[in-house]
């Protein structure tokens, strides 16, 4: 077909077009990626160089829980599972477990939250059956750390179906959400008791009045985010309403939004609708909202799960912006690294001071960043 002088000009003018649009295309579908390599590769370097002990530990004094998030973190971001950083560091995990299960030291007051953490190591390393069996006692113990019946707290309670740090520590969400991943890296179905007796508690820290939360406190704050805990006469970090109502905030709301959705419910349940809607509301990056800096790296990682966990390239805020949340995370996240590859909150709440914690917390934010192959989406 002939299509003259002016048909090539209108045909090459198009074609320009499109060159301009096919990085823009492109990036709407994720992060950049060979910027989020490079910092992997210079927090990997860090944590292997710097972070890590001659007995396989990272931040060894402060017990097993960093040791097991630097092992995920480095895995998940491309390191071998045979590499000696990951072997000597789940070498070192596995001194910590106990007769029955639980990895943790023998007097810890935290032995929920190391032995979930280390649970998600051991499931992130077992590339073929060889912690089948250590897998097996740990998830068995976290199981039975669960506030239920055998605590005496029936499924009225406030307690019922949370974890706490410990075994008599009273349950929350943050440790409520570590179980779930937990159970759910180690192969536990959406539909297991346990993961169900979780869920609700999960939704009963959620502020939204409905036949899966009748405590008083969404009535007082019906936002549809989450706070901390609804046990123990309820507690939330960012503090309370005058009508007395918990707050909620954003590290919480995306930690009851991963375990809601690794629970089994859909984006149409009015539970998760409740909470992206409030994400919409107070979605960025800046902050962790509602607790500013307090926080921030546990947020990012948290964050970073959730989205990934609905299976949107892109989240719409409440302006209708719509927000290429990979890229957005991850150029937030790679513009505080340090020169040494490092990251640390300069708030040090939460061990946010901590470099390893951090640098782990910020590795597993960037590997759900880094983009999808086709057969993921």
């Amino acid at each position: 077909m002939n299509v003259g002088t002016a048909g090539l000009s209108w045909l090459r003018f198009l074609g320009a077009c499109f060159a301009m649009l096919g990085p823009i295309l492109s990036s709407a579908h994720g992060a950049d990626e060979e910027a989020i390599r490079a910092a992997v590769g210079r927090a990997s370097a860090y944590l292997i160089k710097q972070g890590q002990a001659a007995d396989g530990s990272f931040s060894g004094p402060n017990g097993p829980a960093i040791t097991a998030l630097a092992v995920t973190a480095l895995v998940k971001t491309g390191t071998p599972t045979d590499a000696p950083v990951v072997t000597n560091g789940v070498d070192y995990l596995l001194r910590f477990q106990q007769a029955d299960g639980g990895i943790h030291p023998p007097a810890s007051f935290a032995s929920n939250y190391e032995t979930s953490i280390a649970l998600v190591a051991l499931a992130t390393c077992n590339r073929d059956g060889r912690y089948d069996n250590q897998i097996k006692a740990a998830r068995a113990f976290v199981t039975g750390l669960q506030w239920d019946d055998g605590e005496g707290k029936g499924v009225d309670d406030p307690a019922y179906g949370g974890a706490g740090y410990g075994k008599k520590n009273r349950p929350d969400l943050s440790n409520t959400s570590f179980l779930i991943e937990a159970l759910r890296s180690a192969g536990t179905s959406a539909d297991d008791p346990a993961i169900q007796r979780a869920l609700v508690f999960v939704s009963r820290t959620q502020n939204l009045e409905g036949p899966h939360n009748s405590l008083p406190f969404a009535a007082k704050n019906p936002d549809g985010g989450f706070y901390y805990t609804p046990a123990n006469g309820g507690e939330s970090f960012a503090g309370t309403t005058p009508e007395g109502g918990l707050r909620s905030y954003g590290s919480m709301t995306y930690a009851g939004l991963k375990s809601m959705i690794f629970a089994g419910l859909t984006k149409d349940d009015p539970r998760v609708k409740a909470a992206v809607e409030w994400l919409a509301q107070h979605y960025t990056f800046t902050e962790n909202p509602g607790m500013g800096d307090a926080g921030l790296y546990y947020y990012f990682q948290t964050a970073a799960k959730a989205l990934d966990s609905l299976g949107e390239d892109t989240f719409t805020d409440v302006s209708g912006v719509v927000h290429v949340w990979r890229s957005e995370l991850s150029d937030a996240i790679i513009a505080k690294q340090q020169p040494d590859g490092s990251w640390m909150n300069t708030n040090p709440r939460w061990m946010e001071s901590d470099p390893n914690l951090v640098t782990s917390y910020t590795l597993l934010a960037l590997a759900s960043c880094l983009p999808k192959p086709p057969a993921a989406r």
